[in-house]
């Protein structure tokens, strides 16, 4: 959406994410669906930050954006722990996103890469390499879908289980082959650069909050499912992994189904991302019941 009239805006930046969290949850409540990605990883930094964590090397802030009224119109963070660290922005006017734009050159920090909700994230990766002299270019298509009416899909052989310690190392190659078998998928190059964070303590951490669900078959692993932890009633599944050796056997399907059905019950909404360019993803999750939310993108500025 633009700006009808020249509308003032101020942006104001923290590194502490309880205090972005008290300037912003009312307005990450108000669609906790579209605003899912800011608010699971705010909260899930401000419990590591309660247990003792210490801050990162790589950029960790946060981004209020008001209008002339003072009322909270837009928000953005930058946490992502992989190159090249890009922003995630959440759904804002358009003259507020080039007003945050214009904050982050006056502050003289270099934006390689927005993701973000459309069109929010094209205008101010635009706006970006305007102000540097760069160019902005769209390098992935995704898609915000929710559960509707939970559609089960045909019966698969093996169970559902979580994943114990024991599974963590395996947990954790496949949390790292993900990028590429997705990017594969969608016949895109892939750097990798987004999975090389991953950790084996991430993947007890994952394990001992039983966020990773496995499909076992005669006792063989052969996919894996992980989810977030709820923030304000909403979970967002992903990864999504099924080896080579494995797919086109229903797994993944049975698996996000099942996992979806105990958030659900849990009395929680349940979302998740697709990449527009891979038909396989789209399909399995269509078929369950997902249906399309919101449109966003991952722009590159050079």
């Amino acid at each position: 959406m633009d700006d009808t009239t020249a509308t003032p805006y101020d942006v104001w930046f923290t590194e502490d994410p309880a205090a972005f969290l008290a300037v912003a949850q009312d307005r990450l409540a108000l669609d906790p669906v579209l605003t899912t990605v800011v608010s699971s990883v705010t909260h899930r930094i401000e419990r590591q930050r309660t247990a003792g964590a210490a801050r990162p090397a790589h950029p960790q802030w946060w981004a209020v954006v008001r209008d002339g009224d003072g009322e909270v119109v837009g928000a953005a963070m930058r946490t992502a722990p992989f190159v090249p660290h890009p922003l995630f922005v959440l759904p804002m006017p358009d003259g507020a996103a080039r007003a945050l734009a214009g904050a982050l050159h006056g502050r003289g920090e270099e934006v390689p890469g927005v993701n973000g909700a459309l069109p929010a994230a094209r205008v101010l990766a635009d706006e970006v390499a305007r102000l540097s002299g760069g160019s902005a270019s769209v390098w992935e298509h995704t898609r915000l879908h929710e559960l509707g009416e939970l559609v089960a899909p045909a019966p698969v052989p093996g169970r559902a289980r979580l994943a114990s310690p024991a599974d963590a190392e395996l947990c954790l190659a496949w949390f790292r082959a993900f990028g590429d078998a997705a990017a594969e998928q969608a016949a895109r190059e892939h750097s990798g650069h987004a999975d090389e964070h991953h950790t084996l303590e991430d993947m007890h951490e994952r394990i001992a909050e039983q966020r990773i669900v496995l499909w076992e078959v005669d006792g063989t692993v052969v996919h894996l499912t992980g989810f977030n932890l709820p923030s304000f009633g909403v979970c967002r599944i992903g990864p999504v992994f099924t080896p080579t050796e494995h797919r086109g056997h229903g797994y993944a399907s049975a698996t996000v189904a099942e996992v979806s059905r105990r958030l659900r019950e849990a009395g929680d909404r349940v979302c998740l991302f697709t990449d527009q360019a891979n038909p396989t993803s789209n399909k399995i999750y269509a078929a369950i019941g997902f249906r399309p939310v919101a449109d966003l993108a991952n722009l590159r500025v050079d």
